[in-house]
Parts: C-alpha cells; structure tokens; sequence
C-alpha cells in the first residue's frame, strides 16, 4: 500500500470484511512459518501453539495443517515423541471426513518424518504410522 493511502487513513473509515479475515491466529502461524524458515525452532514452536490456541478447532483444515507444521518443527527439534502427541492431533481432525489437499500433504510428511524413527521401538511412532496408512488409504 503506497504511503499516500495510510496517511489518509483515520478512524471511522468503513473496511471491507476481508480486510479483517487475517487474525491473531493467522499471524501467529505466518510468523511461526517464517522463524521456521530461518532456524529459529523455539520461537517458531511458540507461535505455532500461538496460533492453535488462538484459532482452535473451528478452522479444521488450517488447524491440522498448523499442527502438521508444528510437528515437523517439534522432530526437527528432536522431541519425537512432542511430534507424534501433535501429529496424532492432525489426524483426529482428518478423521471427521476432512480430504484437503494441504491436510493430505501434511499426512504424506508426517510419515516421511517419521521414517527413520520407524525401527527404533517407539511405541508412538507405529501406532502414529498406522493412523496416518489407514487415513491415507482412505482418500486415495
């Protein structure tokens, strides 16, 4: 937006709808993804859970997606096992018959994380994959 236009702006000025369609929520996950991007694990974990906390359940689609990136981040980090408590909420939401796209990628990159944890005796890790098989099984 050029400079011109926020000089012009003041109280009282009617905005359309979309303009307050980017939420806390929604900011939370974009700054989460970008502090993701620049190795910044920690503070990108604290506004993932920013963003679920703030969106909760009543966007499934996004939330799943927010949980599916904040697992990766989680596993990235180390804390496997914190990865599959999130992931399995990714999967609690696709169970209600959600077949998206994005949701769906987020499923196929949960497993291909969880890959090399597959043979190490994690419990969490194969009662994860086998959700994540029977969802994928499901939508194809």
């Amino acid at each position: 937006m050029p400079r011109t236009t926020l000089a012009k702006a003041h109280e009282g000025i009617e905005e359309p709808n979309r303009t307050f369609s980017f939420g806390e929520a929604s900011l939370a996950h974009e700054t989460a993804c970008t502090l993701r991007d620049l190795g910044d694990r920690q503070g990108a974990l604290r506004q993932f859970r920013r963003s679920v906390r703030t969106r909760g359940e009543a966007f499934r689609r996004t939330h799943a997606v927010t949980l599916g990136y904040m697992g990766a981040t989680q596993i990235a980090d180390g804390s496997v096992e914190e990865a599959c408590s999130t992931w399995s909420g990714v999967l609690d939401a696709m169970e209600e018959g959600m077949y998206s796209g994005r949701a769906q990628q987020t499923v196929a990159d949960m497993q291909r994380l969880l890959s090399p944890y597959r043979r190490r005796g994690i419990p969490v890790v194969g009662v994860l994959d086998a959700r994540a098989t029977a969802y994928l099984a499901q939508v194809d």
